[in-house]
């Protein structure tokens, strides 16, 4: 299972079908209300992603416990493959057979809440919000839209590592690694000037995360234009391409995938990279010289928030069964169940007060605990920065731009204005 994915491209085609079945009218009638109270009964279809071929025990006892709780309601459980997700909801959507409860992301969720069929958590189910973490609750809010369309679930997040003997050979304190992104541009020219180009800071260009934590505005209030073309954008892009001309940016940053950088960063030849605590056992294993030097910190940003990949639990807005679906959702979704979902694979529970659990909270010399209460402390303020409407095409749109800009093909300016008037033009084309 990967905690942190990302939808595929396909979620244009989710919208159209959405779309199709509202224009048909099944949004109507009492299918549509947003009314969920009521008794809790009947039998509620739950659909999870790629969950039930490691995790079956663990569901089967929730599912058995909320029928306990609840012995006039029934769960039937259903697990969809990773590949071909969004469009199995897709089909779904059209086909008028949308699940009661359904596992989705923020952007696979915001096609079916626009297509009114998401439920509106914040009128149907708001005596709960007290329950999540801030930031949990608000990623999932839709742009454009009033109101909440999905029971925050499982977050996730990741720390970045640092080579504290790269970083006291450039005259830099190891125990103080950049928190912000001026520190960070300083400390990465100073680092290359030191060490004659050899050591790059950094192996990566910027992604509209870094934009986001540098804290440009991605999109306006109303979700109908992305923005990362403000100025504070063209002066993140400024200096990047300043680092690449320093050789504090790795000469193939502008190519490199995630692992690609990783290797970079095993080798020594690159002092900072993202990463997770299977990263740090395999650097135990394959480079222990670097795993003796390895410092943990958080991603740099300028917002003091770091960024949160989220899960949530949506409920079918046609639900014959809204009362049992929307208690079910929650069940899933409270403090108990999630702490034990956390306890079962490396995730971290949306509700408030489970990070301060000595799970997250204590170390006990093990790598899987250094990442985890890095991680968990970041997360108590995370946000989402990722917009839910950017398209992988629009993150290629971006990426092309900044290489462009990076190597001084093209002006900062002109490469965000022209990728901006791209990805506006897409979003209004669907």
């Amino acid at each position: 299972m990967h905690i942190s994915r990302r939808a595929a491209a396909t979620t244009a085609a989710l919208v159209t079908s959405a779309l199709a079945l509202t224009a048909c009218g099944s949004s109507g009638g009492s299918g549509g209300s947003d009314s969920a109270s009521g008794k809790v009964e009947g039998q509620v279809t739950f659909q999870t992603w790629n969950l039930k071929a490691n995790f079956k025990d663990y569901f089967e006892g929730v599912i058995a416990a909320f029928e306990k709780k609840y012995p006039d309601a029934k769960v039937k459980w259903v697990d969809q493959p990773a590949e071909g997700y969004p469009e199995k909801l897709s089909a779904d959507a059209a086909g008028g057979t949308l699940p009661d409860v359904v596992n989705v992301s923020p952007d696979l969720a915001y096609p079916l809440a626009k297509a009114g069929l998401a439920l509106d958590l914040e009128k149907a189910a708001g005596k709960y919000r007290g329950e999540y973490l801030d930031g949990a609750w608000q990623s999932q809010q839709m742009p454009g839209m009033k109101g909440v369309y999905a029971f925050p679930w499982y977050l996730n997040t990741g720390p970045m590592f640092y080579n504290k003997e790269l970083f006291k050979k450039a005259g830099l304190d190891p125990e103080r690694p950049p928190t912000t992104y001026d520190q960070l541009f300083k400390d990465a020219v100073s680092m290359a000037k030191k060490s004659g180009r050899k050591i790059a800071m950094l192996a990566g260009t910027p992604s509209i995360e870094d934009f986001g934590r540098y804290g440009v505005r991605l999109m306006n209030a109303q979700g109908t234009e992305f923005t990362f073309n403000e100025p504070k954008g063209v002066e993140l892009l400024e200096h990047y391409k300043e680092l690449y001309a320093a050789g504090a940016l790795d000469s193939q940053a502008l190519t490199a995938q995630a692992e690609s950088s990783g290797r970079k960063f095993q080798q020594q030849s690159v002092a900072m990279n993202p990463g997770s605590a299977l990263d740090l056992e395999n650097f135990k294993k394959e480079a222990p010289s670097l795993y003796r030097h390895i410092g943990i910190t958080d991603a740099v940003n300028n917002t003091g928030k770091a960024n949160m990949y989220v899960q949530g639990l949506m409920v079918n807005a046609q639900s014959k069964v809204k009362p049992a679906a929307v208690a079910f959702a929650h069940f899933v979704t409270d403090k108990k169940n999630q702490m034990a979902f956390a306890k079962e694979v490396t995730i971290f529970p949306s509700t408030k007060g489970s990070l301060d659990d000595p799970y997250f909270t204590k170390e006990d010399g093990t790598d899987a605990t250094r990442v985890r209460v890095a991680s968990a402390k970041s997360l108590k303020t995370a946000v989402n920065y990722t917009p839910v409407l950017l398209s992988d095409q629009m993150k290629t749109l971006l990426r092309n731009a900044v290489a462009k800009a990076v190597q001084d093909k093209e002006s900062p300016k002109a490469a965000l204005d022209g990728a901006v008037a791209e990805c506006n033009r897409l979003l209004k084309t669907g």
